[in-house]
């Protein structure tokens, strides 16, 4: 059977109701490009339960259920408070509830070693997730440039390549690419100001902007991405490296939680 990989939800309004959703992209990258079986993960319990369980047992359902945890891409920002900034007046979009439930699951994940892969926002989070900081606005910064698409374009060209990144040697990227620089689309108005203890730089944009790292004392596979690799995967194959290696570490993670004894009831 494949692996059960969680991919995280957004959540928004539309219609006047409360939705919780992923963009068709990530869960068909995760479905083809892992060869899992993508499972969503709502946004806080508190958005669907008043009277939600305590977040540890919350954790504990979710990692019996899933092999891996996927990060989306979400047009909302972490909220500056969990990274000791305050928000832009007006303020930047933002999805609390999202926050409130991927931000412990990180940490619970990385804790874990269960296999952890960040997109775009899920990047930004898993560095927020173990104490990094974020520019709101990457485009002020000096000397950095604006890495965000021209959305008067055709989807095709916002996702077209944008910049190259120089691939850390001896690196989980590089050792995928068989090669030092990767030419990357770009889609994102935020970025890493302060890189979290611990974690150690994959990729860089020509500006300095961090485009990737992981975190190597964790016990399991983890990775967190800046740029796109979902879109069009099979076309690049950086893209498609990194999805095969995440699904190939939710398989092992799957083999090894088959192999635990499990409880027998009493009575």
């Amino acid at each position: 059977m494949r692996p059960v990989i969680g991919v995280i939800s957004d959540v928004k309004a539309s219609g006047g109701h409360v939705v919780h959703g992923v963009t068709e992209k990530y869960i068909y990258a995760v479905a083809r490009g892992a060869q899992a079986m993508p499972v969503l993960i709502p946004g806080t319990i508190s958005a669907v339960d008043a009277d939600m369980a305590p977040e540890q047992v919350v954790m504990d359902e979710i990692f019996d259920l899933v092999d891996g945890i996927f990060l989306p891409g979400s047009p909302s920002n972490v909220g500056p408070q969990h990274y000791g900034d305050v928000p832009h007046d007006p303020p930047l979009p933002a999805d609390p509830y999202r926050d409130d439930i991927s931000l412990p699951l990180i940490r619970a994940a990385l804790e874990r070693g269960v296999p952890l892969f960040g997109v775009c926002r899920g990047f930004q989070e898993m560095n927020v997730a173990v104490g990094g900081t974020l520019f709101q606005k990457l485009y002020e910064q000096p000397g950095r440039f604006d890495h965000r698409e021209d959305s008067s374009r055709d989807i095709d060209t916002q996702y077209g390549p944008a910049h190259d990144v120089e691939l850390e040697p001896g690196g989980l990227l590089a050792g995928l690419a068989g090669a030092d620089r990767w030419r990357v689309n770009s889609l994102h108005g935020q970025g890493v100001a302060n890189l979290a203890p611990g974690l150690v730089v994959e990729a860089r944009a020509e500006d300095g902007t961090v485009e990737a790292f992981r975190v190597p004392d964790a016990p399991g596979f983890n990775i967190a991405i800046q740029w796109h690799p979902e879109w069009r995967f099979w076309q690049d194959r950086l893209s498609t490296g990194v999805f095969t290696a995440f699904g190939a570490a939710a398989r092992l993670h799957a083999e090894a939680r088959s192999r635990k004894p499990k409880l027998k009831a009493v009575g």
